[in-house]
């Protein structure tokens, strides 16, 4: 996670917690930063205009304004709690599963207090058993694949084959893809000079680099299966 994107989520989870408010040392290890670079975002949030103030007592923290956060969200008690099972049945290790688990709070925490005591009810008579994920990549993988997708960058990876060979490419993703149980990005790998598909659990390492590319058109991958879609265009039934 970039520190432009660190920054925002601090905000949110601030934001989310309320005036009970966090400590640092908290909020370290969900960052997975130190306390001193928690201490140089809250001031650097603070500095940008965000009333954020410190906690005194035993561990510190910090609390956030509670009028500072989401305007009023217009979304019903049913429409909260099928955002809540979309999430919930993602499974282990999917891509934007840490942004989803977010907008979900987000939604979630900005409901009215009585369709907030609503959708929590509700909630709690759906069950969801998301599948097995098999293998997973590590958050380290998944964050810089997301980043290199939405924001046009090169990635520098070490994957591993089938086979065990391990190979060093550059890649330009295009779109990522869930099939057979597994999550796949598919990229033009600058190396074959090709299209390829990579299973992102065998990915043992991704770095961004400063080398931006022109995305591909989605159908320089191929032509999906007839039950593949994105998921911005769900065919209804």
């Amino acid at each position: 996670m970039n520190r432009t994107d660190r920054l925002y989520a601090l905000a949110e989870e601030l934001r989310r917690v309320g005036p009970a408010g966090t400590t640092s040392t908290r909020l370290a290890r969900l960052f997975e930063v130190s306390a001193r670079t928690v201490k140089r975002d809250v001031s650097a949030l603070q500095q940008a205009g965000l009333p954020v103030t410190a906690q005194a007592g035993l561990g510190g923290g910090y609390v956030l304004d509670a009028s500072v956060g989401l305007p009023p969200v217009n979304f019903t008690p049913a429409q909260a709690v099928a955002l809540a099972l979309a999430v919930s049945a993602l499974p282990a290790g999917s891509p934007f599963g840490t942004d989803a688990e977010a907008a979900r709070a987000k939604v979630l925490d900005a409901l009215p207090t009585a369709d907030r005591a609503r959708a929590d009810e509700l909630s709690g008579r759906v069950w969801s058993r998301p599948e097995h994920p098999g293998d997973v990549a590590t958050a380290q993988v998944l964050r810089a694949v997301e980043e290199a997708l939405g924001r046009h960058r090169v990635l520098a990876i070490e994957y591993r084959s089938a086979d065990g060979t391990v190979s060093r490419r550059r890649i330009e993703p295009v779109l990522l893809a869930r099939t057979e149980g597994h999550w796949y990005v598919a990229a033009w790998c600058q190396w074959r000079e090709a299209m390829r598909w990579f299973r992102l659990a065998r990915i043992l390492r991704a770095d961004l680099t400063p080398e931006r590319y022109t995305p591909r058109p989605v159908g320089d991958v191929g032509e999906p299966p007839p039950d593949a879609y994105p998921v911005s265009s769900r065919p209804s039934d």
